[in-house]
């Protein structure tokens, strides 16, 4: 279980000290939940503080129980937390088999990786030695993340705006591969998203505005009046 008390983060700025994060407590044990919300409402800067890219100014972060406020990313991963960036990182010299086996910990054979690049809609024959660097396409790079995440099996994978950057039929793609690694993982999957086809895949939305949690419920309680504000946008919107 993920466990937020009071955290709070603030930058300096030319104009004095901003609040991005501001007093968030909150508990996530279901197996999918969903953070949305204005944009620069805090919802990128939560994950960060989570995943330890950032420290809170105040407050504390527990995992399972153990206190990682002041952990760094190798520790928190390896308790378990997995985290995919809204532009997946790309490493030159580092093919898809190394980066799967990285994941893993341990060096996977060939069959291995192909069950998990199938696993995401990917021809592992093409894939398998192809380096990840900018040759690949957005919803490649996408799933080849989501793969390498599987590997890793984490007891919580933190994904960023998944949909960002991709063309329609990746998203749909997408969709398909977050529907089955939603039915696969024994964890847990925090997913930021302006989407409804991801935020109707939730169990729970937490809307986060101006750094606050200003609604927190049942997916079929919060995902009506989102839409009829038009929070949510499609992806139609966006392109």
């Amino acid at each position: 279980m993920l466990e937020l008390k009071n955290v709070t983060f603030t930058v300096d700025t030319d104009l004095g000290k901003k609040t991005i994060i501001d007093n968030i407590s909150l508990k996530i044990d279901e197996k999918f939940v969903a953070f949305t919300g204005p944009n620069g409402g805090g919802k990128s800067t939560l994950a960060k503080l989570i995943m330890g890219l950032y420290k809170p100014t105040s407050g504390k972060i527990y995992f399972d129980g153990t206190d990682i406020t002041d952990m760094s990313i190798t520790d928190r991963a390896k308790l378990g937390l997995g985290y995919a960036f809204q532009a997946p990182v790309k490493f030159k010299g580092i093919t898809v088999s190394d980066l799967i086996s990285i994941a893993s910990g341990r060096k996977l054979n060939v069959t291995e990786i192909c069950s998990y690049l199938s696993q995401v809609g990917l021809c592992a024959r093409e894939y398998v030695n192809r380096e990840v660097n900018n040759e690949l396409s957005g919803g490649e790079l996408k799933r080849i993340e989501i793969a390498t995440a599987m590997a890793k099996s984490p007891k919580l994978t933190l994904f960023d705006e998944p949909e960002a950057g991709i063309d329609l039929w990746s998203f749909n793609n997408l969709i398909s591969v977050f529907e089955k690694l939603e039915e696969q993982t024994n964890g847990s999957i925090l997913i930021i998203s302006h989407q409804e086809r991801i935020l109707n895949m939730a169990q729970r939305v937490i809307v986060i505005t101006a750094g606050k949690i200003s609604q927190d419920g049942k997916k079929e309680d919060i995902l009506p009046g989102l839409l009829s504000a038009n929070v949510c946008k499609t992806l139609a919107d966006k392109m």
